[in-house]
């Protein structure tokens, strides 16, 4: 495959604030520590380097019950067991458990990891960098994790289990699998040889990129809760994340940037096997929000040092337990994400733990080979293709129509002609003034009219063009969305499994741009 790239500012497809931290705008120099580079990881490091020994200990035995007698690379191996060793740091990403991986930016973002640990190896030989996946095993917003999109149709698992969804036994998705056009033995045996939905995804995780050495990281576990229990129960008592979000987040709104998260009193879930709700307080009394659980304060201290796995962070102490737990450089993330954390740098000062270099992932588009041989034909830019349906017919035609298109200079005759009307008009009545102002505003929108008209017949003239661009368009951008965010991988791995290693040999961490893989 052939790699060309755009920047992210032509494809129309970000926001304000991504684009602006990207830029490295002065006005968000406060909202973060360090801008993302590979000079700049030498800093991350120093300032990790107080990572406890005994975190990362604890961090090396959790990993390997949690992997247990899963096969292993030699790679994979070594990197979690140096994970226990003081030059070893991570770069992670996360994302939930979707079914079948859920839309291609879940592949992209972990080979972004990937390719950001080899490129810090080149850079710094003495220490080693592990890529993370921090699994959401915790999160039970199953509606965003229980479809996907294989060649144009949706799948859907359908399932009445409740709570966080790394819990759930993931065999009913047999149905779905049965449904499939191809078979997927990777996912077959990770769906219905597992007795829950995050060891699944571990599993496949590792086939597809355990020789890369990529670590799975499921948060849900005691001990690993337990490191974090000093922070649960001060955030608790002193509602401090709520407080200092919302005071970030009205600098960033008087910045002019929109923000992403709200902050609550209590950042915290209480999670068992069947709910995750939040915790409130009312009147001393902690309760359990869609339950009737409650604790008074010494019952719910008593709970945290009893069972800290009860205790799940919601999104805005979620990023604060990861670096608690991880030796972690970088935290690679798509644009809401790098959004909304930029939110929580105060939370972190606060709990002096250091704030992980905020990484936007590679951002990838993939043109199959005919596809590629149909826009060179029609002469498209790549950046064309980014444009809206509308607006990309339009600039196709005039630029391919042997006619004029444009009444450019008949308006500004009519311009003139109408100055000189007017003028005689107010000569006998100053009063005309007005109304031959609306008349010429009427009139000039009758030409905007006739060159729709004009766009619209040479458009018919050259329909066989205009059909294969929608074509393009749609298969490139399903439904006018990103095909990364819409497009399961299986559309191209099923047809060609060396697509990983394109994607690994192709995109490149550190450069912030779109990539467009060109079949050749």
């Amino acid at each position: 495959m052939r790699v060309e790239k755009i920047s992210l500012g032509e494809t129309g497809q970000f926001s304000p604030i991504f684009l602006e931290y990207l830029a490295k705008n002065e006005s968000l120099k406060d909202f973060y520590q360090y801008y993302p580079s590979v000079e700049n990881a030498e800093k991350q490091i120093a300032l990790k380097k107080a990572f406890p020994k005994r975190n990362r200990l604890r961090l090396e035995a959790v990993l390997n019950e949690q992997y247990g007698a899963l096969d292993m690379s030699p790679r994979l191996r070594e990197n979690i067991h140096a994970l226990s060793e003081e030059n070893t740091f991570t770069v992670t990403t996360g994302h939930q458990l979707n079914i079948f991986t859920g839309p291609l930016y879940f592949i992209y973002k972990i080979v972004t990891v990937i390719d950001a640990c080899k490129q810090l190896k080149a850079k710094y030989p003495n220490y080693h960098f592990v890529p993370v996946y921090w699994a959401a095993s915790e999160d039970h917003d199953f509606e965003e994790i229980s479809y996907c999109y294989l060649y144009g149709k949706k799948y859907t698992w359908e399932t009445d289990q409740k709570g966080a969804v790394g819990r759930f036994m993931p065999q009913s998705l047999s149905k779905v699998l049965d449904e499939m056009p191809d078979k997927a033995p990777v996912f077959e045996k990770a769906y219905l040889d597992h007795s829950n939905l995050a060891d699944a995804v571990r599993y496949y995780v590792n086939e597809l990129f355990g020789h890369e050495g990529l670590v799975m990281v499921d948060g849900d576990h005691p001990d690993l809760k337990r490191i974090f229990a000093p922070i649960i129960k001060q955030d608790i008592e002193e509602h401090v994340s709520g407080k200092l979000v919302d005071e970030t987040t009205k600098k960033l709104d008087d910045a002019g940037f929109k923000t992403q998260v709200h902050a609550r009193e209590i950042n915290f879930f209480y999670l068992n096997s069947i709910h995750r709700d939040r915790i409130i307080e009312e009147d001393g009394v902690y309760k359990v929000n869609n339950t009737d659980l409650s604790f008074t304060r010494e019952e719910l201290w008593q709970l945290l040092e009893k069972s800290p796995e009860k205790f799940s962070p919601n999104v805005i102490m979620r990023p604060v337990y990861q670096e608690a737990i991880l030796p972690n450089l970088a935290y690679i993330g798509g644009p809401a994400e790098v959004a909304y954390w930029l939110q929580f740098k105060a939370v972190f000062d606060h709990y002096q733990l250091p704030f992980p270099m905020l990484m936007p992932r590679n951002f990838g588009l993939v043109v199959q080979k005919s596809q590629a041989s149909k826009i060179e034909k029609l002469g498209l830019k790549l950046a064309d293709l980014f444009m809206e349906g509308h607006e990309i017919r339009k600039k196709y035609v005039r630029e391919n129509s042997e006619n004029d298109l444009l009444l450019g200079e008949e308006k500004a005759a009519f311009a003139k002609l109408m100055e000189q009307v007017k003028a005689k008009a107010v000569a006998i009545d100053k009063t005309l003034d007005g109304y031959m102002g609306k008349q010429e505003t009427r009139l000039l929108q009758e030409f905007e009219g006739m060159e729709k008209k004009l766009q619209k017949a040479e458009e018919n003239n050259q329909a066989v063009a205009i059909n294969q661009i929608e074509s393009i368009k749609e298969k490139l951008f399903p439904g006018g969305s990103l095909q990364e965010r819409h497009d399961n991988f299986l559309n191209f791995y099923l047809t060609n499994p060396a697509i990983l290693d394109e994607f690994l040999k192709g995109f490149d961490a550190f450069d912030f741009s779109f990539h467009i893989f060109m079949e050749e």
